[in-house]
């Protein structure tokens, strides 16, 4: 069996010397090593809760039915022909659109966000037969070169000059963004997270958002709700931008849309945004997009969560309670706490406190995930499946972590 050390000696010399040291400081030395539900069991026999895995683990580490389908299919047919047609990848994309109320239709599956990032653009550029896209400021979309130039931050730019999509970042506060933005020329598409999960847990004013939509559709632009982490009830609803009646061409999944055991992401749409891709399919294709496995975890996925729908809910209502009790405690290190539902972002003093704080936290036994793209916010992304008693030790954790990290 492979030891600490030496799975922190492979990191550094084959994948990068920063990962093995933020590994080791998370763990203190030890190295991930098994997890059940909201647990999980490092190398050195010790036991934490995980709140982070940057919004995977929705259902937490290995939910038994999840488990159980991507079981019975690996033994049954574990990867696709792509030349016969796929009943798994069929029946989950009939679920999903039904899942999401039926208004649109068609389904694009890939693995991770950005995938589904590339592919919605492309369409959105060939459906429109434009090529610039509007965006938002403190967004995030995915790192690969398309996605990329969606995401608002420059940090993930650094040493790239350009890239492969004409981009306009609009002000989130400012309802009449989008409008000035059309009238000094088209565009294919608006992509925004009615949440920005890395830029800090931020809703986006549901106001703005309906004036948006209303002017890009006057201007024949499609709208793209990016909802791969805020999505399936993380945030209270299935999604967020239906749930306010945003009339949205496109959702975009991911994250826990496998169960939090396999990667699946997808694009969920309408008739004229899928247009391209329905007259040729080969358009844009992957090797795995639509796996079996993947695919096999979606309906007990979805049924997983619709069942702890109410169950998100109190979890909700008790971490309001909880951070609003964390802010009072201590003004002088927590300057705000925002978000919705189960996912939320402590705004810290400074970039030095946040850091401290996650490593008191790693050491209290709480993972966490920081935000890239606001290093002063510590994001909380607690599981539906953590009981009520669990999230009680979160918060307790939570405060002593703070108390104990100097202000900076």
């Amino acid at each position: 069996m492979t030891t600490a050390t030496e799975v922190f000696d492979q990191l550094r010399r084959h994948l990068s010397p920063k990962l093995a040291l933020t590994g080791s400081f998370a763990g203190r030395g030890a190295v991930e090593a098994a997890a059940e539900g909201v647990r999980v069991t490092l190398s050195d026999g010790r036991s934490v809760l995980d709140f982070g895995s940057y919004a995977v683990t929705l259902l937490g580490h290995r939910h038994p039915a999840v488990v159980a389908a991507v079981h019975r299919q690996l033994d049954t047919m574990p990867t696709a022909t792509r030349s016969l047609a796929n009943p798994v990848a069929a029946r989950a994309a009939d679920r999903l659109a039904g899942y999401l109320g039926g208004t649109l239709p068609k389904v694009y599956f890939g693995l991770n966000g950005a995938d589904v990032v590339e592919v919605a653009v492309k369409l959105a550029r060939l459906a429109t037969g434009r090529d610039r896209v509007l965006a938002v400021r403190g967004g995030f979309h995915g790192k690969s070169l398309g996605a990329l130039a969606l995401t608002h931050s420059p940090l993930y730019r650094v040493g790239l000059q350009g890239c492969a999509v004409d981009v306009v970042h609009v002000d989130p506060e400012d309802p009449a963004a989008v409008a000035r933005a059309l009238a000094a020329g088209p565009a294919a598409a608006l992509v925004f997270e009615p949440v920005q999960g890395e830029n800090g847990a931020v809703p986006l004013r549901t106001d703005v958002l309906r004036r948006w939509c209303a002017d890009a559709e006057r201007h024949g632009t499609l709208v793209i709700a990016d909802e791969i982490q805020c999505g399936l009830r993380r945030c209270g609803e299935p999604s967020v931008a239906l749930a306010e009646g945003l009339p949205v061409d496109g959702v975009l999944l991911g994250k826990p849309l496998g169960g939090g055991v396999v990667p699946l992401s997808a694009l969920v749409c309408s008739e004229r945004l899928y247009a391209p891709l329905a007259a040729d399919p080969f358009l844009h294709s992957a090797t795995f997009g639509g796996h079996p496995l993947s695919c096999a975890a979606l309906p007990p996925a979805l049924d997983a969560i619709e069942q702890l729908a109410g169950h998100g809910r109190l979890l909700s209502d008790l971490l309001d309670a909880g951070l609003e009790r964390l802010g009072s405690r201590h003004p002088a290190a927590v300057r705000a706490v925002r978000g919705r539902g189960l996912l939320r972002g402590i705004d810290l003093c400074s970039p030095g406190t946040a850091g401290a704080v996650v490593l008191e936290l790693a050491a209290r036994g709480l993972l966490v995930s920081p935000c890239l793209g606001r290093p002063t916010t510590v994001r909380l992304l607690p599981p539906l499946v953590s009981t009520e008693a669990e999230l009680t030790e979160a918060l307790d954790i939570l405060d002593a972590a703070v108390a104990a990290a100097p202000i900076i």
